[in-house]
C-alpha cells in the first residue's frame, strides 16, 4: 500500500514539474512576443541632398616624362633628388664627358687646319691667276708682232705655251681650292656632330615640374631609354578612377566632385570632372574618369589610391532620411514609424539617393518619428509593441 502511495506521489511530482515548465515556456514565449521591444527613435528631417557617383582610383600627372640619355654613357653626377622641384632647363644629370670633350677638340683641330688650308689654296690660287694674267698680256703683245716680224714663231709658240700652263695652274688651283671646301664643310660638321655629342652629356629639364622618382646613381652606366629620373608636371594632377558603366549616362565634363585619400579617409578634398573615357573594360564593365585635383592633402604621392565621388543631382531643401533606416519588404521600400507605442509599415517612395541618406518623395510626414531595433539583430514587424529610451 505504501509502496502505491509512494509511485503516485512521484507520478503527481514529475506533473507538476512539466506543467511548470510549460508555463515557464508559454510566458517566455509570450514575453518575447508581445512584450515591448526597446528601440532607437529618429526625427525626419529636411534639409539639401547630393547624388553621387563613386569611382576608385589612383593619383597620376597628366604630363610626365622619364629622364633618360640620349648616348650611352656612365654617370658622372645627378644634381637633384626625389621630391626637388626643378625649371624647364635646369641641368638634372652630368654624364661622363671625358671622351667627348676630347672629340670635340679633335674635330675643333682638324676645323681650324681645314680652314687654313683653303686659305693656303686660295693663295696659290691668287697666284696662278698673277701668272695667267701675265703670261696672257705677253702672248698678245708677241702675238701681234708677228705680222710685222718683230717676233718670231718660236717666241709665239712659247708665248702660247706658258699662257696654256698658266691656265692649268689656275684650273687645278680652283680644283684644290673645292675639294678643300668639301674637307672644310665635314670638319664643320663633325664639330657640330661631338659638339651635339657633348651636349647630350648634360641633361637638362623638359618642363617645370617636381621629381618624384630616382632610379640611378652617380657611376651607373645607363643607355638611351633607361631611366634616370622620373619627372611630372604640377599645372595638372587627376585622379584615374574606374567608373560602372551604368552610371555613365549621368557623368559630365566640369561637373564637381570630391576625393577621399585612403591616407585621409575622414576628409573630402574638391575636384571636377575633366575629361570621359571612350572605352569600358569587357570584363569589369567599368570606364575611366580623370577627376582634376583642385587641392592637395599635405603628403601625397603618385599612385595612391582615393575615391572620387561625382555630383550627378543637388537638391537644395528636401525631405531626408538616414539610408540605413529605410528597409526592404515584399519588394517595397519603407520604414517603421511609432503610432501609440507599436511599430507600423509605412511604405516610402524614394527620390536621390547620397552616400549616407535618401530623399523621401512621398509617404512620411516629417513629424513622423522613424523606430530601428536597439539590438541590430532583432527585426522589426508591424504592429509591435515597442519601448522608447
Amino acid at each position: 500500500m505504501n509502496s502505491s502511495r509512494n509511485y503516485l506521489l512521484r507520478w503527481l511530482w514529475r506533473v507538476l514539474k512539466v506543467g511548470a515548465l510549460a508555463i515557464a515556456i508559454a510566458g517566455g514565449i509570450y514575453w518575447l512576443k508581445y512584450s515591448p521591444l526597446p528601440v532607437e527613435s529618429h526625427s525626419v528631417g529636411q534639409g539639401p541632398i547630393v547624388s553621387e557617383v563613386m569611382g576608385t582610383g589612383t593619383l597620376e600627372a597628366r604630363v610626365q616624362a622619364t629622364i633618360s640619355p640620349k648616348i650611352a654613357d656612365r654617370i658622372g653626377s645627378i644634381l637633384v633628388d626625389q621630391g626637388g622641384l626643378v625649371s624647364a632647363g635646369d641641368l638634372l644629370v652630368q654624364l661622363d664627358d671625358e671622351e667627348y670633350q676630347q672629340q670635340v677638340a679633335i674635330a675643333q683641330a682638324n676645323l681650324e687646319a681645314a680652314t687654313a688650308a683653303v686659305h693656303r689654296l686660295r693663295i696659290d690660287k691668287d697666284r696662278a691667276s698673277a701668272v695667267f694674267e701675265q703670261a696672257h698680256r705677253s702672248n698678245n703683245r708677241i702675238q701681234s708682232l708677228i705680222p710685222s716680224n718683230a717676233a718670231s714663231q718660236e717666241e709665239a709658240d712659247k708665248a702660247t705655251e706658258l699662257l696654256a700652263l698658266a691656265v692649268a695652274d689656275v684650273a687645278r688651283a680652283e680644283a684644290a681650292i673645292t675639294e678643300s671646301e668639301k674637307e672644310l664643310v665635314t670638319a664643320e660638321k663633325t664639330l657640330e656632330y661631338h659638339r651635339a655629342r657633348l651636349a647630350d652629356t648634360q641633361i637638362e629639364a623638359p618642363f617645370d615640374g617636381l621629381i618624384v622618382k630616382r632610379s640611378r646613381e652617380p657611376g651607373d652606366v645607363v643607355v638611351p631609354g633607361s631611366s634616370i629620373l622620373t619627372l611630372i608636371s604640377l599645372d595638372e594632377l587627376w585622379i584615374s578612377a574606374w567608373v560602372d558603366e551604368t552610371a555613365m549616362a549621368g557623368l559630365a565634363e566640369q561637373q564637381s566632385a570630391r576625393v577621399v585619400y585612403r591616407s585621409e579617409p575622414a576628409r573630402s578634398y574638391p575636384g571636377a570632372v575633366v575629361r570621359l573615357g571612350k572605352e569600358a573594360d569587357r570584363e569589369t564593365r567599368e570606364f575611366l574618369v580623370d577627376v582634376r585635383v583642385l587641392k592637395l592633402p599635405d603628403n601625397w604621392a603618385i599612385g595612391q589610391r582615393a575615391e572620387v565621388y561625382i555630383e550627378v543631382a543637388r537638391k537644395e531643401q528636401v525631405v531626408r532620411l538616414p539610408a540605413n533606416l529605410v528597409v526592404a519588404r515584399n519588394d517595397q521600400t519603407g520604414v517603421f514609424v511609432n503610432v501609440q507605442g507599436r511599430a507600423r509599415w509605412q511604405p516610402v517612395t524614394l527620390g536621390l539617393h547620397s552616400s549616407d541618406a535618401v530623399e523621401i518623395l512621398s509617404g512620411l510626414e516629417t513629424d513622423a518619428i522613424v523606430v530601428t531595433p536597439a539590438d541590430p539583430l532583432v527585426s522589426l514587424r508591424d504592429g509591435r509593441r515597442i519601448s522608447l529610451p
